[in-house]
């Protein structure tokens, strides 16, 4: 997967979560338990 398509992905993701940046991106991945902090 290149680049652009990941980031393509992600942009696609935050427009459907209305989340405006990675940090706040990140915040919602570890409070819905898709990760924590000590990955």
């Amino acid at each position: 997967m290149s680049p652009k398509t990941v980031e393509s992905h992600r942009a696609n993701i935050m427009d459907k979560l209305n989340i405006h940046n990675l940090p706040e991106l990140t915040k919602y991945a570890i409070r819905a338990g898709l990760t924590s902090l000590d990955n």
